[in-house]
């Protein structure tokens, strides 16, 4: 029975009180770590139960692939956020087998590098003898992301015209749109048609995705590029429907409703 923490100890010698204190801070850090302990272990229980229950469950069978993969998502988000020891808890880590490893992820060749140098403050010897000799490095590799940039394509058409001959004007003709009078490029048609149907992200989140960026879109504008873009996409979506109904068989699959441009399945 631990003793309690409101005995005097002004009694006590000064050796004695000092060492008690100290236990008594011991066994409390000690309790703090066994409650953490244990809380930790009832969500990990609580996670292995629900990744039994998405593998091997009724309902696993009646969900769509993304739908799975979504909820592995967020269990393996879960447990990676119950890994990391809080502050002040520092238990032993359990050395786990090659096989259950987590692969952390590989970094290809031709991805472009950015060098940081980070030298000492100092690079003389203590002992007094000069500049000292760089005799090797570490290295080490993140992956960095820069957010998509939204930029204005600016389109400027000059007018010319004779100070000499009136009526005698000229000026480049305004390249073709695919929404005549509309704010999108191409490729900002095409990065929100991908974003919709190839990554399934809805129109009224691409509206929030914007707005973070100081663009205000409605979903109902966006929702009129995709019609506008479809209805252009048609002739493509007809022809390749073409192609692929000439061959001796014809496979198709993917959840139901997953329709692109067009209305192709």
């Amino acid at each position: 029975m631990a003793p309690p923490d409101d005995i005097d100890l002004s009694a006590l010698p000064p050796a004695r009180r000092a060492a008690f204190e100290a236990e008594r801070a011991a066994r409390l850090t000690l309790e703090a770590e066994v409650a953490a302990l244990a809380e930790r272990n009832r969500r990990l229980d609580h996670l292995v139960r629900e990744l039994r229950q998405a593998i091997y469950g009724k309902s696993s069978e009646k969900l769509a692939a993304d739908e799975r993969q979504l909820s592995f998502e967020d269990l393996e988000t879960a447990i990676s956020e119950v890994e990391i020891a809080p502050a002040g808890a520092k238990p032993a880590r359990a050395v786990m087998p090659a096989a259950a490893r987590r692969n952390i992820g590989r970094l290809p060749a031709d991805l472009p590098r950015i060098e940081r140098v980070i030298e000492p403050e100092s690079t003389l010897c203590p002992c007094g003898c000069g500049e000292m000799a760089r005799i090797g490095e570490d290295r080490s590799e993140r992956l960095d992301i820069i957010p998509a940039q939204l930029r204005a394509i600016v389109t400027v058409r000059p007018r010319y015209a004779c100070r000499r001959c009136r009526g005698a004007m000229v000026q480049a003709q305004a390249p073709a749109r695919l929404i005549e009078g509309g704010l999108p490029t191409e490729a900002a048609l095409a990065h929100v048609l991908v974003a919709k149907y190839a990554d399934h992200l809805p129109l009224y989140r691409q509206a929030q995705i914007l707005a973070r960026s100081g663009v205000e879109l409605d979903r109902s504008t966006l929702a009129g590029w995709v019609g506008k873009a479809a209805f252009h996409l048609g002739p493509i979506v007809e022809r390749m429907a073409e192609e692929l109904k000439r061959g001796d068989r014809l496979f198709m699959g993917g959840p139901k409703g997953d329709r692109g441009p067009g209305g192709a399945a």
